[in-house]
């Protein structure tokens, strides 16, 4: 593959840098506040993955998103009665997230020179397209790229579109991520070739089984392992 040019669409979130540890941390503040006599910790989070599913189809992704699911979330448990800047609080552990650090993921740095001077790079994210311009300003990364896209999802129409736009051809492209829901199986049912490198934290909402590839999905542990394949 190394000897070919090839098309690499990369993942941000979570592949590049990493994006859900905070989002974790925020939640494990709301939990605190909250304070439920019954509910443990897992059993919030279902009820906030239901009410994150329905509202990410109108609102799409990001911390503000974020924070009005917490509110909405707070408004569903709350045993006591919901006093003067409760909400505010609450709300406050989603909206901040868009100030966390950058926090770039080990050897991707050095991987993306790599595979810079071989292959065409292109930078394809999903969420709300400010919030992600900022993180990709603040990442440094963006001249290692030489497209850089941001839709409101990431699902095989998408790709199919990009494919479009990119004039590219789907037996030299790979779409490199973490999620199996947005980044590998659309990726493959738009028929493309897809790198799937799990991460330890990814977002409840973006795991799955990653579908059948017949031989057009690569597995590996870290980014830098790329450097050994293309």
């Amino acid at each position: 593959m190394s000897r070919t040019r090839q098309h690499l669409i990369i993942d941000a979130d979570d592949t590049l840098w990493e994006n859900n540890i905070y989002f974790e941390r925020a939640f494990e503040e709301f939990v605190e506040f909250l304070d439920h006599s019954t509910l443990s910790a897992p059993q919030i989070r279902a009820v906030l993955d239901e009410i994150e599913t329905v509202n990410n189809k109108v609102h799409g992704y990001g911390s503000a998103n974020f924070a009005r699911n917490l509110r909405e979330c707070y408004l569903h448990l709350a045993e006591r009665e919901i006093r003067p800047g409760d909400l505010e609080k609450v709300m406050a552990f989603g909206e901040c997230l868009h100030l966390h650090p950058i926090q770039i993921i080990e050897g991707v740095e050095e991987t993306l020179r790599h595979l810079r001077k071989r292959h065409t790079l292109v930078l394809f994210t999903k969420g709300h397209r400010e919030e992600q311009k900022l993180k990709i300003d603040r990442s440094g990364l963006a001249g290692m790229f030489h497209h850089t896209a941001i839709v409101k999802e990431k699902d095989a129409a998408a790709y199919r579109s990009l494919i479009s736009d990119l004039a590219l051809d789907p037996a030299l492209t790979w779409m490199i991520g973490n999620s199996p829901k947005s980044d590998i199986n659309p990726a493959l049912e738009a028929g493309l070739r897809a790198v799937f490198i799990p991460h330890a934290h990814t977002w409840t909402l973006e795991r799955g089984e990653v579908l059948p590839a017949d031989g057009r999905l690569l597995t590996l542990e870290r980014f830098s392992e790329l450097r050994e394949h293309f």
